[in-house]
């Protein structure tokens, strides 16, 4: 299966739920959005890693395990996220240590925090990215099927504007897989990215 590499868009706090944040990834040389829900902790220290500039006065967990790697010449070379199982993401860590090779499960948040600080690209399969990205069209394309399909639109039958998750009620197990669909296009058009990556979870359950 061939490789994907990607680039971290950003991090987007949850509208849905206290603590949780989307991290964003990008398809390099593509227009897909990975969206991962993750930790407040995993973020802060994404963010962290992020902004270079920014120096915790003592170190986070992952400054730890890199300053470990460090002293023992242990380097991350690759991060590979290489499985989706029930909208749960399985990462590896491809290390290596006197030119000797070792896989290392991690959480995909772990994972991403510690490809910052070794500046070691982040990869996906391909299969992966065309289960559970996100394809965003482009602004003009976008307009033109919207004008061509005017009147279809009008006569279809539309998703009630009261639908809606709450903050209490992450369930869209009740909803149907056309307004699953629906809810997520809207989603990635407001660039709610935690949503997406939840109702994407549940619409990838129902295939």
């Amino acid at each position: 299966m061939s490789l994907v590499r990607l680039n971290i868009k950003g991090i987007s706090y949850s509208q849905t739920q206290n603590g949780a944040y989307a991290l964003i990834l990008s398809e390099v040389g593509g227009d897909r959005k990975l969206p991962i829900v993750i930790g407040a902790f995993e973020a802060q220290s994404i963010a962290i890693a992020l902004e270079k500039e920014i120096r915790p006065p003592r170190p986070l967990t992952h400054d730890l395990f890199k300053n470990f790697s460090d002293r023992f010449d242990i380097t991350v070379k690759q991060v590979i996220i290489h499985k989706l199982v029930d909208g749960v993401f399985y990462s590896s860590l491809i290390c290596e240590r006197d030119k000797i090779e070792e896989i290392i499960d991690a959480r995909t948040s772990d994972a991403i925090a510690l490809a910052l600080r070794f500046e070691a690209p982040i990869f996906t399969y391909k299969n992966i990215l065309e289960k559970a990205g996100i394809y965003l069209q482009g602004e003009e394309q976008q307009k033109n099927e919207k004008e061509e399909n005017q009147e279809e639109i009008i006569s279809e039958e539309l998703l009630p504007d009261d639908i809606e998750i709450s903050k209490e009620d992450n369930n869209y197990k009740k909803l149907s897989l056309s307004e699953l669909e629906r809810l997520l296009s809207q989603a990635v058009q407001n660039e709610d990215y935690e949503k997406a990556a939840r109702l994407r979870d549940e619409i990838s359950k129902r295939h």
